[in-house]
């Protein structure tokens, strides 16, 4: 019988190369490097579809560089905006299944609760806005699509917080950490986990079908809430190799005593119920997920 072709772009990113492992047990996974699968290359993406014939596309692929983001829109734009329109349009020319990942920095960050998928968007800065575009891309095509939404995505490899923090904590006797902006860290295991629950869930003996009905965009992100200063406290405390930390004392600051070249939302929660109701799917307390995050640490 043959295994369903799932490819994966950004597969040498944090998520790209969870989902990669994930997503194995429901199809064959083929994830082309970058110099192969280039998202700046519409022409290039546009072959490598055609070519492989996917029964489903998961972008996890990105212009990650929120601040440089602010010097290089074009950059930005051509990954974040136009690539995901292209590729949802190949995907849809295939009756293939298009799985694309967003932010919740399509969000301006002012409400005082966790952002609905329906809520007005209004991004602070280039990265936002040229992920939104992404999105609007990928539901003009109209084809069978997933966005999910997620926030504050780390991991043991690549770059992101975690590591920087705790490469800061050997080097530095004292952190001093935004804690005024609220969120909830996501482990990018957990999101490629609850992506291939959420795929698993429409897999029948003849490939993939999403019920035109649960197109669209989820949230999808931890449960729970903390600042930055909170995240950075605790992973600190649940480093298996503390004993080398420099850092003696994690200070809280406003985020006007650490200006960005990009705003940051304030309030970066998302409500997450309707991915829970489509699919069953629901990820973990952030707290549970960086205990076992930190596990991986381990000796």
């Amino acid at each position: 019988m043959t295994r369903p072709r799932i490819l994966v772009t950004g597969a040498g990113g944090q998520l790209g190369w969870e989902l990669v492992r994930a997503l194995g047990p429901l199809g064959e996974v083929v994830a082309p490097p970058r110099a192969e699968l280039d998202l700046a290359r519409p022409a290039q993406l546009r072959e490598v579809v055609r070519r492989l014939r996917p029964a489903v596309v998961v972008n996890a692929a990105a212009y990650t560089a929120v601040d440089r983001a602010e010097a290089e829109p074009g950059a930005a734009h051509a990954v974040n905006a136009v690539a995901p329109g292209v590729l949802a349009g190949e995907a849809a020319a295939l009756g293939a299944l298009m799985v694309h990942f967003s932010t919740e920095y399509v969000f301006s960050g002012e409400a005082h609760r966790p952002y609905l998928e329906d809520d007005v968007t209004s991004p602070l800065n280039v990265y936002g806005q040229s992920k939104l575009e992404g999105e609007r891309a990928v539901a003009a095509v109209a084809g069978a699509h997933l966005v999910f939404r997620t926030s504050w995505v780390y991991g043991v490899r690549g770059q992101n917080f975690l590591r920087t923090m705790l490469r800061l904590a050997r080097e530095r006797d004292e952190l001093r950490v935004v804690c005024d902006q609220v969120g909830a860290p996501t482990w990018s295991r957990m999101l490629a986990a609850a992506t291939a629950a959420v795929l698993a869930g429409v897999r029948g003996p003849g490939g993939f079908a999403l019920p035109p009905e649960l197109a669209g965009v989820y949230h999808l992100s931890a449960a729970g809430a903390t600042s930055w200063h909170g995240f950075a406290s605790a992973l600190l405390a649940l480093d298996p190799a503390r004993a080398g930390q420099r850092c003696r004392v994690v200070t809280p600051i406003p985020s006007e005593e650490y200006p960005t070249p990009a705003r940051r939302p304030r309030n970066s929660l998302l409500a997450c119920g309707r991915v829970e109701a489509a699919f069953g799917v629901a990820l973990p307390h952030w707290s549970e997920q960086l205990r076992l995050c930190m596990a991986d640490l381990s000796p």
